[in-house]
């Protein structure tokens, strides 16, 4: 069944020869020798330099032959049973929630064409932590295809982890708890279901880069000796339209080049998309087996079920491959969506020897031929095989029918995605379609069913699923506390500068030094860089602990006798990730979960330019939000004015309205080192000790100034958000002893400090306030404007806290300036708690940025100790800006 070549065949009698000699050495010597000839023949043509190399396509069959499949160790019977009522339940669970509710939404289709897919995972390979203690499994890790969570939901509920009231409340999450129900989630999200999911996929695409850099992580942990990850595995279901997103291919030949056969994609190519196919005209199951095994992957291509195996059999010319190979998947799609007898006359009739095939089976047989995908016994071959593979990562693509067994309803539709209505005959026809055990009245109005606990389904279930260790999926945070050190052993220098010049970026470097010699939490830290650790000032760090790498250094770098060589190493510490924010955030993502996901506590700093976070990667920082992570984010170079140079793309002016966004998320922009020293070091306590469920944002500048030493009580302050940092008063106070407030965080404090100055030699009284964090302002205002409606609502008299800014902002008078390096919304965000007696002007960098000194950038978008002073004197006045 070899494709056709594309040439004319000139001499038929050479190519017979060959072709015996080369099926006598296959006979006679085997496989190994005959690839060896196979090799041998490549080599010498590209040697040669005839212009050909072998394609990357197979043909449309199955990689798995009859004769290489395992036994099939499981009750097959019992299995498909159990796959059609976690259909079933799935489907009535989605149907009655937009009957009551009809704007719900929900998915049915897509886990129609994974049961299968998910019911092999759970019987046979999914395996579940047992616990944390030597010996014991930590458990796989399994991401799930997010418009599938109804069928982990049906499957939840035969279990018994899930209440049928619980399934009465599928997407609706927030009435739920008032009758004691838990709300299911649409899609898998960790935050809101924190027991139950363990990875949020709901995001296309992110799914796919995360199981990479999970699966990466493993090693790293395992290389490191801290954690034996070796006989866990990472499990990935995810759907072929899924794979058009960048970010699940961008990491395909990081998971080849690092030997992660701990990895294993299932790719659900049901040849459909949200409103259509996924290559109406083409082969998307041909298209990704070129992409993965040009990225050096292990492709498994499980195509046909065993209902076909008889006729491949009997298909002594190869009309069926023929066939498939000039098939496009537009036209599959359509025979998905038919019946027996248009397969028969469309699909069979297109020729004599494919209409012998078909001969004398019933339409009914031909319409239930399944593919690949639905049949236990080959998915079974194909997990097995994937299991036990070494030296690549694998993926199994895996033909389906979207919506099968729907029948009219939606099987292989164009509308079958968004399908979530079903008339009764629609019901009954799914019902009979599956021998479910319902009567008509069942079918129609929807009951969930769960067999008796006796039955042989269900102890078939619960025994297979002990024997793999419980439940899944299961989220758990059970890990021991890591001593957090002294701050002053570590960032003494920073809290007592005494006026040093230094940049807060080069304070942090030489803290985390400090941190990563510390014996109980230096060997828990990721450094994590994308390709920026020389611009950080990280070069120290590269002798110090070490770049990881799955090979160790097969190499002597150039830069061997110099005192900061680059140094890789086998258990290195610091993840360097190339030229790549999606690739260096899923490490972060990786590491910050570890204390769930491993039962481990990690602590990652992923530092990085701060314009090339948020902005560029944060839909993958909002899904690490959802499955709450614990570590720092450092954004460097922070602010449009302290980059010169590199002008409008690398000049960071909003990246804390996105981080403002994240509820989990605690934003700083700290001006001076001491200031960041505290911050870091609540961080550590808050995420390592306290193990809370938040992560830190930290900006960084690389501009040089004196650092002040921090004064003493104020560090409860610089959590909260502000603290006053001096009080300028003037020799001779000017007529009326005029006072002005200014507020200023990061980069702009030192421009205010010069303009409190300034105003100080014209005899105005200038209190200034540094700034450390206005996202946790705004939040502790809106904390407690909450909290006084409710009490007014409630007729409560208590004494209610005012906003931590307006405690403040009480030690000091006059107007209120407020300056930053980034867009005047970020200090717009504090109005509402300045005292409402006082002006508020706020100052910022909105634009494009520009490449300059960073005297004329202040300058020229106002910020600079001169424009600060001017809006000062403005202010006095009693102006007012024009609205």
């Amino acid at each position: 069944m070899l494709s056709p070549s594309k040439t004319t065949d000139t001499d038929h009698e050479e190519t017979a020869e060959w072709r015996e000699a080369f099926a006598a050495a296959l006979q006679n010597q085997g496989p190994e020798r005959a690839r060896f000839l196979l090799d041998e023949l490549v080599r010498l043509a590209h040697t040669s330099k005839i212009g050909w190399q072998p394609e990357l396509n197979t043909p449309y069959v199955n990689t798995i032959s009859v004769d290489q499949q395992p036994v099939f160790p499981g009750d097959l019977a019992i299995e498909e049973r159990l796959a059609s009522l976690m259909r079933w339940n799935a489907l009535a669970m989605v149907v009655r929630a937009n009957q009551a509710y009809g704007e719900l939404g929900g998915h049915i289709a897509s886990y129609a064409s994974a049961a299968d897919l998910f019911e092999t995972g759970y019987n046979h390979f999914f395996h579940a932590r047992e616990g944390l203690e030597p010996g014991q499994h930590r458990g796989d890790l399994v991401f799930f295809q997010p418009h599938s969570a109804p069928g982990v939901y049906a499957r939840a509920y035969l279990e018994g982890r899930l209440t049928e009231q619980d399934l009465l409340h599928y997407r609706q999450e927030i009435v739920a708890g008032s009758n004691g129900a838990q709300g299911l989630s649409s899609y898998p999200h960790p935050w809101l279901m924190p027991d139950f999911w363990q990875f949020p996929t709901g995001s296309m695409g992110i799914g796919p880069i995360s199981s990479i850099y999970h699966a990466r992580f493993m090693r790293y942990l395992t290389h490191r000796n801290l954690l034996d990850c070796s006989h866990r595995k990472v499990w990935g279901v995810f759907g072929d339209g899924e794979m058009d997103e960048p970010e699940s291919m961008s990491a395909l030949t990081l998971a080849a080049r690092e030997g992660l056969d701990n990895l294993v994609w299932v790719v659900n190519c049901n040849l459909q998309r949200l409103d259509g196919p996924v290559r109406g005209n083409g082969r998307i199951i041909d298209e990704l087996e070129k992409l993965f095994l040009g990225a050096g992957w292990n492709v498994i291509k499980l195509v046909w079920g065993s209902d076909w195996d008889g006729l491949f059999a009997r298909d002594l010319t190869g009309a069926l491959a023929r066939t498939f190979a000039n098939t496009v998947d537009g036209q599959m799609q359509t025979f998905a969506a038919k019946d027996g007898r248009f397969n028969r006359d469309t699909f069979f009739g297109q020729d004599e020897e494919l209409a012998k095939l078909a001969q004398g089976m019933t339409d009914d047989q031909i319409d239930r031929l399944k593919r690949g995908g639905h049949d236990l016994v080959k998915i079974h071959a194909a997990y097995a095989a994937a299991a036990n593979h070494r030296g690549q990562p694998t993926v199994i693509l895996a033909h389906t029918k979207k919506g099968y067994g729907m029948g009219s309803a939606g099987q292989g539709k164009m509308t079958t995605h968004s399908q979530k209505k079903f008339d009764e005959t629609d019901l009954i026809e799914f019902r009979n379609r599956f021998n479910l055990p319902l009567s008509d009245e069942q079918a129609t109005s929807l009951s969930f069913y769960r067999p008796a606990a006796d039955s042989p389904e269900m102890q078939y279930m619960h025994s297979h699923r002990q024997a793999l260790g419980g439940f899944l999926p299961k989220r758990e945070t059970t890990c021991e506390l890591v001593p957090a050190p002294e701050l002053m052993q570590y960032a003494g220098f920073a809290v007592q500068a005494d006026g040093k010049e230094m940049s807060t970026t080069m304070a942090f470097v030489r803290m985390l030094g400090g941190l990563l010699k510390d014996p109980q939490l230096g060997p828990r830290i990721v450094p994590i860089v994308a390709d920026e650790a020389r611009t950080f000032g990280m070069a120290n760090l590269f002798k110090q602990v070490g770049i990881y790498s799955s090979v160790g250094q097969r190499y002597a770098p150039e830069d061997i006798g110099s005192v900061l060589s680059y140094r890789e190493a086998l258990d290195g510490q610091i993840l360097e990730e190339g030229i790549s924010e999606a690739g260096a955030i899923a490490s972060w993502t990786a590491a910050a979960t570890s204390y769930s996901v491993h039962g481990l506590a990690m602590l990652p700093f992923y530092i990085y330019y701060s314009m090339f976070g948020f902005q560029r990667v944060g839909d993958q920082i909002w899904a690490a939000a959802d499955q709450r992570p614990r570590g720092f984010l450092l954004g460097a170079t922070s602010g449009r004015t302290t980059l010169g140079g590199e002008g409008l793309q690398h000049q960071d002016g909003s990246s804390h309205v996105h981080a403002s966004t994240i509820p989990n998320c605690k934003a700083y922009d700290p001006a001076f080192s001491g200031e960041m020293a505290i911050i870091i070091d609540q961080g550590i306590r808050d995420m390592m000790i306290d193990q809370k469920d938040l992560f830190y944002y930290v900006t960084l500048m690389n501009e040089n100034y004196a650092q002040p030493t921090l004064k003493m009580g104020v560090a409860d302050q610089v959590i909260k958000g502000c603290y006053l940092f001096e009080t300028y008063t003037p020799a001779k106070p000017a007529h009326g002893s005029p006072c002005v407030t200014l507020l200023g965080s990061g980069a702009i404090l030192t421009e205010v400090i010069k303009a409190a100055e300034i105003l100080a030699t014209q005899g105005i009284k200038a209190y200034v306030y540094s700034v450390t964090s206005w996202s946790e302002l705004a939040r502790d205002g809106i904390r407690c404007q909450q909290e006084a409606i409710a009490a007014r609502a409630d007729g409560s008299k208590s004494t209610l806290s005012a906003p931590f800014l307006w405690q403040q902002l009480g030690q000091s008078e006059g107007p209120v300036i407020a300056a930053t390096d980034y867009v005047r919304m970020v200090p717009e965000t504090v109005r509402a708690y300045v005292p409402s007696n006082r002006i508020y002007l706020t100052l910022g960098t909105d634009g494009f940025g520009r490449s300059d000194t960073r005297a004329a950038l202040r300058d020229y978008f106002g910020v600079d100790a001169a424009h600060i002073a001017e809006a000062a004197l403005f202010a006095l006045s009693g102006q007012q800006p024009a609205s």
